[in-house]
């Protein structure tokens, strides 16, 4: 027996698959816009989140680490 013989016969060809129709580019936020969450936020979590934004921007870390934070949490005149 051969390995032609044990094989399927190819037919079938795939079909491409169907492109999905063509939508806008996702446009990245810049500023924090809280008409656009689900729940409003009080003043000082406003100035938190644009404080941080700020300093990710400034520094070009996206994603920055707890100390980071903290750094941040700390100029605006929070203490332990």
């Amino acid at each position: 027996m051969t390995v032609a013989t044990l094989s399927a016969p190819r037919t079938a060809r795939r079909q491409p698959k169907p492109q999905p129709a063509t939508r806008p580019r996702a446009v990245r936020r810049r500023l924090i816009d809280p008409t656009t969450c689900e729940r409003e936020y009080a003043a000082d979590e406003l100035e938190f989140m644009q404080a941080l934004d700020r300093y990710k921007r400034t520094s070009g870390r996206l994603f920055p680490t707890c100390s980071e934070i903290l750094q941040v949490v700390r100029s605006l005149g929070y203490a332990k």
